[in-house]
């Protein structure tokens, strides 16, 4: 169209010319119908996630690429805590401001597929919407494995029973040490005192995090001989300590975190909120998981950077949730009770 700007905004495009460059993200044909047509036999998981500009992410912390990345590594870390072996693909639905720049839209669906083409799984299609703010919900498909009788292999948050052991798949608290860095909210003399490449490291797990789906294969990998599927856990997204409490109050349990295990990357570990971001700081996407003793055993030889963080135990009625592996005493003087089971709530 002559004199069209290069980079319209969104009002200026108008919706079926947006869902014409959008098509362009997803296999042929597949964004232009109302409906995805899917071929998909077998056990499925079916997630739904929204994330909202200011929330979840926000241009003083994200660009377009990365908030896209985000919302799918988000959605795809959602089906590997269920335990998929497989990703089929997202639905995205979109709204924004008319005044939005198509450049940001064009960044996310870009970060979008990039995800998708590094963890598997296509973009099925989507709607769009005008709003008074950017908003992305995405349903994420997801199919299970099935063992030798029949039952499909799920990660449940209440499969936990006491005796089992608890693993983290990788560290935590990088995410919110990104956070700060990007936010600029890290005291210059604490920020200038990090070493070499933390930097980076942490500015990139914040932006790009990676949905542990290998974990799963690994753990069908490790999975003692003639062993019934039995496993509990759930994803960090927000943050260790709610993910330790989750999994031990569906299953009737109590999470003892053991503090001298915490999986804390040890370049971060001096600083003086490293403890709180571990347990709390959210937005890590590793998985938690409770095995039974000797399958955590395997799968941690199987998995670098996987670790015992602590067990579940039997509750009694006034037990919390979480608590340290040693009674109070064992506990940070400066993290008071109620911060072990914190992490990102909605609604306050």
């Amino acid at each position: 169209m002559a004199g069209a700007p290069e980079d319209p905004c969104l009002a200026e495009l108008g919706e079926w010319r947006l869902i014409e460059r959008l098509a362009a993200f997803a296999p042929p044909g597949q964004f232009l119908d109302d409906a995805a047509l899917l071929t998909a036999p077998g056990t499925l998981v079916v997630n739904t996630d929204v994330l909202v500009d200011g929330v979840h992410f926000s241009d003083a912390t994200t660009d377009g690429a990365a908030a896209g990345w985000r919302t799918a590594a988000a959605n795809l870390s959602d089906l590997a805590a269920m335990g998929c072996t497989e990703v089929i693909g997202l639905t995205v639905g979109l709204v924004a401001p008319g005044q939005t720049r198509w450049s940001w839209v064009e960044g996310v669906y870009r970060g979008l597929l990039a995800c998708l083409q590094a963890h598997g799984g296509t973009l099925l299609g989507g709607d769009c919407s005008a709003g008074l703010q950017r908003m992305l919900a995405v349903t994420a498909l997801g199919r299970l494995a099935v063992d030798g009788t029949g039952e499909a292999c799920a990660i449940r948050r209440g499969a936990g029973r006491p005796g089992d052991v608890l693993v983290s798949s990788g560290p935590h608290g990088l995410s919110r040490l990104g956070l700060a860095l990007l936010q600029q909210d890290l005291a210059a003399d604490l920020e200038a005192r990090l070493p070499p490449g933390l930097t980076q490291r942490a500015r990139q797990c914040h932006r790009h995090p990676v949905p542990r789906l290998d974990v799963v294969a690994d753990l069908h990998a490790s999975r003692p001989a003639q062993r019934p599927w039995r496993v509990a856990g759930t994803d960090s997204s927000d943050g260790l300590a709610a993910a330790a409490a989750a999994i031990a109050r569906e299953s009737g349990c109590r999470a003892l975190l053991d503090r001298d295990r915490l999986p804390l990357d040890p370049a971060m570990a001096w600083l003086p909120q490293a403890l709180a971001w571990c347990l709390s700081g959210g937005e890590d996407f590793e998985l938690v998981l409770a095995l039974e003793d000797d399958w955590a055993d395997a799968l941690i030889a199987r998995l670098p950077g996987c670790q015992r963080i602590g067990q579940l135990t039997e509750k009694h009625d006034d037990d919390p949730a979480v608590a340290w592996l040693g009674g109070p005493a064992a506990g940070p003087d400066q993290l008071p009770a109620p911060e072990l089971g914190g992490g990102y709530r909605h609604f306050g």
